[in-house]
Formats: structure tokens, sequence, C-alpha cells
């Protein structure tokens, strides 16, 4: 994930101020309910109140003094919706600027959203996020009601179960036994009897950091409880994030209790080898790297692997490759993620795509980038001289959210294992399904594509919920970011988990939990 500062937590939540409306609904949401329901037949109505059931969660995720970001998370406890009008009012002089994820009106003190085409679809136990922008003066009371549909939003369940409540359990797990050796063929991931595999799963985040800030490898627990609580996700394959440097032993000034070295190296192996016997594939991905960026995007100024590069340095990431791949080679269950998000094209400020495309594959001196890069030709070839036939995935431009012109800048691999790696966030560039049709589902239909992370910025599950049934659609494997319990997720990140267990944040955790749960390989 693109980071912006050298704490490698941005998932970690700011301040949040959050209010849930789960009592009786006040005085002027019964109003708004009131005012909305006139308008329909008195069965319609009747028929309308009796549907709704629903959970309205208001957040601030940024107050600046004169204005303010807010998201109403509305979470539909009952039957199905098949489209949705959310309404509330403030009591102060709060007045919109701009909206998303609805269309948003305000008259007065009163504001309505309505659902947009790819949304108002909403099954039980579902969530949207509707979100905007407001300009104020004086206090900022958060609304006290909400109304969906013109019915008070009070917490309350039907008193008949819906009849497609969402999926509790499993109907399938990762495979009994290790997980599968895989290799390419053609556009998909298949396995060592021919049968076509998808990666589904998580990140697992702090191998990239915790061992420069003197916080172990893992910063958590890394056992058989913790890959059990995956796999009661369903979780077939887990990202695994690392610190080139960590692995190298050529990290300096790690703080007391950091790790690096051998006892890095024995603790990414040994937590990769319970992951495979356990049924689920590891991506290990070199996130963090050496050489001093201090341009567009930098998340650090330090020459040392404490934040996120915008490409590979040619000092130490083919020796790093070279020794993963000595590592694991053999074990094709594991495979290896080049580089985590290349950005070499805003390092330039985007001024020649061809560069920075040339850039990537090539590396070299790149515009500006001060170190020397070594571009995905060179890490693939490192990879491949140690004899080692594991898949590798390499990404492309901006984060690796951009593949416009990934086919014809990939890099030659003599074993044909190669395929793309991508990622999507709702604040990234290529986020509608005509991007990824015309792009990724260009690449897609030539070799696998995997989603290395996804993710959104609300606590809602919405935006993945479109990249996941575009990425079914077209054989696209994801893993999610990510599987750490750093608290409520929010507009800084994307938390799966509150603890190590497995309990899912609420409504991020909880909806890609139960798309995991309903998938097959």
């Amino acid at each position: 994930m693109r980071r912006t500062f050298p704490d490698p937590r941005p998932h970690h939540p700011a301040r949040v101020r959050t209010r849930t409306v789960v009592g009786a609904a006040a005085a002027g949401a019964l109003a708004l309910a009131a005012a909305s329901l006139t308008t329909l037949p008195q069965a319609a109505q009747a028929a309308q109140a009796a549907e709704v059931h629903c959970k309205a969660t208001y957040a601030v995720q940024n107050d600046w003094g004169s204005g303010f970001q807010a998201t109403v998370t509305i979470t539909n406890l009952g039957t199905a919706w098949t489209s949705w009008k959310l309404g509330f009012s403030y009591a102060g002089t709060q007045a919109l600027s701009s909206g998303w994820n609805g269309s948003w009106t305000q008259s007065g003190r009163d504001v309505t959203v309505t659902s947009l085409p790819w949304n108002a679809a909403v099954p039980s136990g579902g969530s949207v996020a509707p979100a905007a922008t407001f300009g104020y003066s004086g206090a900022n009371p958060a609304p006290t009601a909400f109304t969906v549909n013109g019915v008070p939003c009070d917490g309350s369940a039907p008193t008949t179960p819906p009849t497609t409540p969402p999926p509790t359990d499993p109907p399938t797990t990762p495979p009994a036994g290790p997980a599968p050796a895989l290799h390419v063929s053609g556009n998909r991931l298949v396995t060592a009897a021919g049968t076509p595999y998808r990666l589904l799963g998580v990140n697992r985040s702090s191998g990239e950091f915790a061992c420069v800030q003197g916080k172990g490898v893992w910063d958590g627990p890394a056992d058989q409880a913790t890959v059990d609580a995956m796999r009661g996700w369903n979780v077939r394959a887990v990202r695994l994030p690392l610190n080139e440097e960590c692995w190298l032993d050529t990290a300096v000034g790690v703080p007391a209790g950091g790790t690096t070295g051998a006892a890095y190296r024995k603790a990414v192996k040994d937590y990769t080898d319970l992951l495979v016997a356990n049924g689920i594939n590891v991506i290990l991905d070199l996130h963090w790297s050496h050489g001093q960026y201090t341009g567009p995007g930098a998340g650090c100024s330090d020459t040392a692997a404490t934040c996120q590069k915008p490409m590979p340095d040619q000092q130490y990431a083919p020796t790093f490759w070279t020794q993963v791949a000595e590592t694991f080679k053999g074990d094709d269950a594991v495979l290896f993620d080049l580089f985590n998000e290349p950005y070499p094209d805003a390092a330039d400020n985007w001024a020649d795509a061809t560069a920075a495309w040339t850039c990537l594959r090539d590396g070299g001196s790149c515009p500006g980038i001060g170190y020397p890069v070594a571009g995905m030709q060179s890490l693939v070839d490192a990879v491949r001289a140690t004899g080692a036939t594991n898949v590798v995935m390499t990404g492309g431009l901006t984060w690796t959210n951009d593949l416009s012109q990934w086919l014809a800048y990939a890099p030659q691999d003599p074993t044909g294992n190669l395929m793309a790696s991508w990622h999507s966030y709702s604040w990234n560039g290529c986020v509608t399904t005509a991007c990824w049709d015309s792009t990724i589902g260009a690449v897609a239909a030539k070799v696998p594509v995997q989603a290395g992370e996804i993710g959104q910025a609300t606590c809602a599950h919405d935006y993945i919920d479109q990249v996941m049934a575009w990425a079914d659609a077209h054989a696209v494997g994801y893993t999610a970011w990510t599987w750490n319990p750093w608290g409520v997720c929010d507009s800084n990140g994307n938390v799966l988990v509150t603890d190590w267990n497995g309990t899912p944040t609420s409504t991020f955790g909880e909806g890609y939990r139960a798309h995991l749960l309903a998938q097959q390989p």
C-alpha cells in the first residue's frame, strides 16, 4: 500500500468522531420519516416500513475548523434493498459542498442521499457508506437520527429473520494438506494437475517494518492459532511484505528489539512453511528497500529501507531476490512479488510515460530517482539464475494501479511463470469497470493477474465489492489489506480484523470475510 510517511501503519486510525444510532428514533427523524411516507400510497408505506431495518453510524474523518468530511455507514438489518434513500438533519450551519457514494442534496438543514446504480442493491447484512464534505461556522454538532427509505434507522432487527442471511460458515476451506504447487498456463494459475486456481486471501503486514522499528518481525503472533483464524475465513493465500535490508542484514541503527539477518530470514521461512503446510499459498513481496528518495510521493528521506521507494535499488535488490529464490526454490506453493508499488512515473512528475515504463523494466538511471535502479528484468533474471521456477509477479506504474502498457513492457521469463500484479484502492486513478475492462482486462486475457492489495477509504466494503465482483468474473485473484488488528479502519487505511483470532472489523472486515466464505478457488 502507498505510504506517505515513515510510520508503516497509516492504516492505523486517526481520531474519528462516531455516533451509532441504535435506540429509539428522535422526534426529528420521525418527522422526516413521516414527510417521506406521505408521498406513497398507504399500502406501499406499510410495505416499505415492514421491509426496512437498519443501523446508521455517522463519522467525521477530518475537521479543519471551517469544514469537515463525514461518512454515514448504513447497514441493512432486514431483507435486501433494491434501492435506498438516506435522510438526516443538521442542527447547525453545516452546508453541503460535495458528496460521493450517493447523490447528495440539501434543503435547509435537511440532507438527502439517494443510491447510485452501482450501489443501489444492498443485501441483508450489507452496508453502504455515502460520504461528503461540508462547510460550517460555529459549533459542529453531529446529527442524531437517520432514516432509510423514510423509516427510522433505530438498530432494530426484523421479528422474522431475513430469508437470505449472510454466510457464517465456509462452504469450503483451504485444501487439506500442503498448499498446491502452482505454475502459469496461458492466462491462469494452475495446479500440478492442471486445475485452475485463484489466490484469494489477505496481506499480513509487519515483515516490512517491525524489524527496523524494534518490534521483532511480525508485530504479533505468527503461530498455528493465527493460521487457523485465517483458515476460518477461507483464506487461500497470504501476502507477506518484506524488508530488503533486514533480510540481507545491511540495516543500520535498528532499535533494540529489531530483528535482522539470520533471525529475520528464519522467521520468514518458518512462517511461510507453516502457512504452506496448512494449505495456504504465500506471496513474498519486496516492500521496503534501500535508496534515498525525496521526490513526489516520498514516504521518508532515509537511504535505509524505512519506507516505500519508487523503484528497487540495484545495490541490494538483485541480491535479495537471489537469496530468497535460493531459500524457496523447489517449493512452488510460494510466489515472488518482485516489488510492491513502483511509481517511477510520479518520481518524474508524469513527464514521460515511455521513460517510466522503460525504467520499470530495464532500471538503470531513471528520471527523478537519485540512486541506480534495478528493473524488473534484472530481478527476474536473478530469480531464474538460481534455478527457481516459482511464479513471479511484476507490477505496473502509479503504485501498480496502472497496467495500461504492462504487456508491452513485461520482462522476459524463460520459464513462462510470470504474472501481473495490480493494486486497487478507491483513491486510485483506475477505479471503474470501464477502466478495468480496457486495461486490467486486456492483461488478464493474456497472463494471470493478481490484485495483491485491495481496499477503500472508508470502513465500508462497497468499493472492494465492485473490485471483487469484476475480479471474480475475470479469473483474477485478490488479497485484501490487511490482516492486522490495528483498531478500527478509517480513511487512513484498511483493517480487516480486531484481534489475532480473526474477529472481523465492522463493516470492512465483515464484508470481505463474507465474500471469501462464498468463493471457490
